[in-house]
């Protein structure tokens, strides 16, 4: 008997529509996922301002979830229910090292994440940094996982989070002007910190994969629902502002290296990091790619042909505003292959009267 997540009635119908687009079985259809008010994020709003905060207690963090997660369960759309561990989205990774990590609120989407500030002054700290287990901050992070796991057991899933590993790791020691020079000027040292984020990454995601039960053979994931196998969640963002022969000489590897380690991974690309769309969905392993909207750059709407084919039968998520997305449904120009975030849909009703007409629709991508 397939699973069923209390949150997601449909989850056995949800599972199988999200298999083929990752199996890049399903290029003529779309997918989507239904964003609808919810006084769980009402609530948070009123409770948060944006800008730095305190670590939150766990449990607080779990009742969130629970009930945002609750409040969608009868939004029929092709989402998996997931908790995502904000908290550790970034600071863990520095935390873990000796950093002063410092927490923000995000009203826009719930979370709390983290960052630090910068560890070394100069490379020659490099050889004093240590990953121990006992550390107060994996201590902390294992009875988050715990808690979380606890809490979602059979009602909702957890997400995998983000790597920071290759350059991002080099940014967490550096800061992002002091990691590109390093290329140049210390570009051994450069490679011995890859190889030391590589370590610390992997320890990290297996114990994520230790504490959180995979749901149907698959991982649970913030960027792209559910995706078969362990997959880890990777971020080229570095290379935004580079050439993709940087990527190529610094980026290529690390990310097939944590590919390689786990049963592939998905990634995400900011506006202004479109040229490299080519050059990633090169990398053995990669089964879909996140494009995000930022100020400055074309809406991914307006570009989406395009994108869709540079990509390939690459899998793609993308966001869309209701009134963009149900006019391009209405005409026929949605392209297949890819998985819709549509924002701003006024009710459960309306959403679910939407899926049906996804459901139906076909287009090649």
């Amino acid at each position: 008997m397939e699973p069923t997540l209390a949150y997601k009635p449909n989850t056995d119908e949800v599972l199988a529509r999200l298999r083929s687009l990752y199996q890049r079985r399903a290029g003529d259809r779309i997918f989507a996922s239904m964003e609808t008010p919810a006084g769980a994020m009402a609530d948070f709003r009123r409770q948060y301002v944006a800008g730095f905060c305190e670590y939150p207690d766990p449990a607080e963090r779990t009742a969130f979830w629970d009930r945002l997660l609750a409040e969608r369960a009868t939004v029929e759309d092709d989402s998996i229910p997931s908790a995502y561990l904000s908290e550790m989205d970034q600071g863990l990774y520095g935390g873990l090292l000796g950093g002063n990590v410092q927490f923000m609120a995000h009203p826009e989407n719930g979370w709390i994440s983290s960052m630090v500030a910068p560890l070394l002054d100069d490379w020659s700290q490099f050889d004093a940094l240590l990953f121990d287990r006992q550390h107060e901050w994996f201590v902390r992070y294992v009875a988050q996982l715990e808690t979380f796991a606890k809490a979602a057991a059979g009602k909702f899933g957890i997400s995998h989070f983000i790597l920071i590993d290759g350059l991002n790791f080099v940014f967490e020691l550096l800061g992002a002007t002091r990691t590109y020079m390093s290329l140049d000027e210390r570009p051994e040292m450069v490679r011995r910190a890859t190889n030391f984020a590589f370590n610390l990454n992997a320890a990290i995601q297996e114990t994520f994969f230790d504490a959180v039960p995979l749901l149907d053979g698959g991982t649970c994931s913030n960027m792209v629902q559910w995706v078969p196998g362990r997959v880890v969640s990777e971020s080229v963002d570095p290379f935004h502002m580079t050439s993709t022969a940087y990527f190529e000489t610094w980026g290529r590897e690390p990310v097939q290296r944590i590919f390689d380690r786990f049963d592939g991974g998905v990634l995400h690309l900011h506006g202004n990091g479109r040229h490299l769309l080519e050059t990633v969905c090169t990398l053995d392993g990669l089964k879909a790619i996140f494009l995000g909207d930022d100020r400055g750059f074309a809406p991914v709407m307006e570009i989406l042909g395009e994108l869709r084919t540079r990509s390939g039968d690459v899998p793609l998520v993308v966001q869309a505003d209701f009134d963009v997305f149900t006019a391009k449904l209405d005409r026929h120009e949605l392209p297949g292959g890819v998985f819709y975030q549509v924002r701003g849909v006024a009710d459960v009703e309306t959403a679910n009267r939407l899926m049906k007409k996804i459901r139906s629709y076909t287009n090649p991508s």
